[in-house]
């Protein structure tokens, strides 16, 4: 006859070993898993999703209220930013960089920008063998305009064109635009 500790213990190892097991396996599922899309509860459009600075100076608070304290003052008008929450009339925004806080929603704007990540030529079509209207520096600010999958076009000091999408920071990676 066995000791009825023994069997509770092993009962409680097994059980415990099973937990364990299906903890690992719901978390390497879900890393797994694309990030899905979420839309504001105040807007009720994608999160997230890019803007640009309305005004040539923005207080950047801690949160979503003028007794927040500022962090950060933006000073860079169409500069693009990322919505990533929304509370009221306030809306959380990341510059490039990652840094950012709570903006409120009159210093923005529906324009959509981009930043230049590095040097890049705008090109007539989208294709690298296509002319070369012009050449873009890094940290350029340009007006967006249609996307396909892997090239935008984008206006900037009296120049248009097309250049990899990639090259770009204020445009979401699968985006097309008309």
């Amino acid at each position: 006859m066995q000791n009825s500790g023994r069997t509770f213990t092993e009962i409680l190892r097994i059980i415990c070993i099973v937990l364990l097991c299906a903890s690992v396996s719901a978390s390497i599922a879900s890393a797994t898993e694309p990030v899905k899309a979420t839309t504001g509860p105040i807007t009720n459009l994608p999160m997230p999703r890019y803007v640009s600075m309305k005004a040539s100076e923005a207080n950047v608070r801690r949160g979503p209220s003028l007794t927040h304290r500022i962090d950060w003052v933006f000073k860079r008008r169409d500069m693009p930013l990322r919505i990533v929450a929304e509370h009221g009339h306030w809306r959380r925004v990341e510059d490039r960089d990652g840094q950012g806080g709570w903006i409120h929603y009159s210093l923005l704007s529906g324009v959509r920008t981009v930043i230049v990540e590095e040097t890049l030529n705008i090109h007539s079509r989208p294709n690298t063998d296509s002319p070369v209207n012009a050449m873009l520096e890094a940290g350029v600010i340009a007006r967006l305009g249609k996307c396909e999958p892997d090239w935008c076009q984008v206006r900037s000091g009296g120049f248009r064109g097309w250049t990899p999408k990639t090259l770009l920071w204020g445009v979401l990676p699968d985006e097309v635009r008309d």
